[in-house]
C-alpha cells in the first residue's frame, strides 16, 4: 500500500547524481513509449555509468512471476566476446554497440510450486519484461537501443560462460546522427 513519499525510490543511490537524474524522473513514460524506435547505429562514446545504474534499476522494477526475478541480466564489455555475440545473434553488426546486455532466464530463482514447464515460462517472461522495462528507461536517457532475439543461444551461452539461456540481447548507445 502507497503510504506516501518516504516508498518511493529514487535512483542512482548515490548522492553525486547528476542533476539530470530528476529530468528523467519527471519524464512521461507515454512519451517514452510513442518515441522510441530502434537504433542501429550507435556514437562511439561510452555510457555513463548513472545512466546504466538506473538503467539496471528499471530492470529490476519490471513485474515478474511471483516476484522471484528469474532472470539475470550480463553487461557485456569484453570487445573480443561482442564479436562472438555478433557471431551468435546471425552477424547482426550492431550487437558491437557501446552497452551490450544478455537477459538470460534462470528459473531456479523462481521459488514457485509449479511444473518445471511452467517454471521455465515465468523466466522467459520475466527477462523479457526486464528487458523492455531496460529498454523504456534508455530511451529516456536520450540513449538508443535495438532489441536482438534472433540469437543463437548455444553460441552466446559459450560466449558469456553460463548456463542459463539468453532470451534477448539489447543494444545500447547514443545514436549516431
Amino acid at each position: 500500500m502507497y503510504s506516501g513519499e518516504e516508498n518511493i525510490k529514487l535512483y542512482p543511490k548515490r548522492e553525486e547524481a547528476p542533476s539530470e537524474v530528476e529530468d528523467v524522473l519527471q519524464t512521461n513514460l507515454f512519451n517514452v513509449m510513442l518515441n522510441r524506435r530502434s537504433q542501429r547505429k550507435f556514437e562511439d562514446r561510452q555510457v555513463e555509468d548513472w545512466k546504466l545504474e538506473m538503467i539496471f534499476a528499471a530492470a529490476d522494477t519490471a513485474p515478474t512471476a511471483g516476484g522471484f526475478q528469474g532472470f539475470e541480466i550480463y553487461n557485456i564489455k569484453n570487445p573480443d566476446v561482442k564479436l562472438k555475440l555478433v557471431e551468435a545473434a546471425n552477424n547482426q553488426p550492431y550487437v558491437n554497440a557501446p552497452v551490450l546486455l544478455i537477459f538470460c532466464m534462470n528459473p531456479e530463482r523462481v521459488k514457485m510450486n509449479f511444473p518445471a514447464h511452467i517454471i521455465k515460462k515465468f523466466s522467459v517472461q520475466d527477462a523479457t519484461l526486464a528487458a523492455a522495462y531496460a529498454q523504456l528507461a534508455a530511451h529516456a536517457l536520450g540513449l538508443s537501443s535495438v532489441w536482438i532475439g534472433m540469437i543463437d543461444e548455444q553460441k552466446a551461452m559459450q560466449a558469456i560462460g553460463t548456463d542459463l539461456v539468453p532470451g534477448c540481447m539489447l543494444c545500447l548507445g547514443y545514436p549516431q546522427k
